[in-house]
């Protein structure tokens, strides 16, 4: 199963951004799926997930800003990222489970201050 990520970009502060992420599979059900970032010279973190009953979990930095969904296709997953800080900028990573954990190619998130 391969995941492709897009939206990312370059945004001024406060701005928005919306991440997308479709896996190359339907067959299989990739549950939860959901995103973590890596910021220069830092460690991989989680930002959000979403399983298919709904439950979501969040980066205690992101809650309140950023929104996870399910797209409107089977093994989809969106994130709405409002109020961007500069402190967001990172490599955001998709990924969705099935016995293991497979992972997106990685899009730029860029804000500026």
């Amino acid at each position: 199963v391969q995941l492709q990520a897009s939206g990312g970009g370059l945004v001024q502060a406060g701005g928005s951004l919306r991440l997308s992420c479709a896996a190359s599979s339907a067959t299989l059900s990739l549950n939860p799926m959901g995103w973590y970032r890596q910021a220069p010279g830092k460690q991989r973190e989680m930002v959000a997930t979403l399983d298919t009953g709904g439950s979501t979990n969040y980066a205690e930095s992101v809650r309140g800003r950023f929104t996870i969904s399910r797209g409107n296709a089977k093994n989809t997953v969106d994130l709405q990222m409002n109020s961007l800080k500069a402190e967001d900028t990172a490599v955001y990573y998709c990924y969705g489970w099935f016995y293991s954990q497979y992972w997106g190619q990685g899009t730029l998130v860029t804000v500026s201050s």
